[in-house]
């Protein structure tokens, strides 16, 4: 008895299958092209790593649990990821001026300069590899984009 492509639960003939194909593909890429960025610029630090020092730049200092909460992170984890960005120089501890038992931490200048590097190369990155797009291609992909990852984070969060 073959498969029907048609069956949604079915292995291969489906969007959401071919969805899934083209994700993992994504994901296979990225992942290389980060571990030849890191061995290639020394200002490099992985993607966690990366993403909690975007919440500190843009949104400034926080405690280690409302950073692990944006994030959608274990504590315990981004406990480890920022004593990384602290011993990077990228970070700093401080004393929470509303709770003195507790700690913020801030994105330290030098982390707001390697945030800002990390992120010009990662644009122009991108930018090389949609330049001969359409301005409306570009919008209609980040739109899309962002509102698969949206519907992923909404799925994906339920109990």
């Amino acid at each position: 008895m073959g498969l029907d492509p048609h069956d949604p639960g079915a292995s291969g003939g489906d969007e959401a299958d071919e969805l899934a194909t083209q994700l993992v593909r994504l994901i296979r890429l990225v992942d290389r092209a980060q571990a030849q960025y890191q061995a290639a610029n020394a200002d490099a630090v992985d993607r966690a790593v990366y993403l909690l020092l975007v919440h500190l730049v843009m949104g400034g200092p926080r405690r280690t649990g409302a950073l692990a909460e944006v994030v959608h992170s274990d504590p315990s984890t981004v406990s480890r990821q920022v004593a990384q960005l602290v011993r990077l120089g990228y970070v700093a501890r401080t004393p929470d001026p509303e709770d003195g038992r507790a700690f913020l931490v801030a994105a330290t200048d030098e982390g707001k300069r390697v945030f800002a590097e990390n992120r010009r190369l990662r644009n122009e990155r991108f930018a090389a590899i949609m330049a001969d797009w359409s301005p409306e291609e570009r919008s209609t992909l980040t739109r899309l984009l962002g509102r698969f990852t949206t519907g992923m984070e909404e799925q994906w969060s339920r109990p």
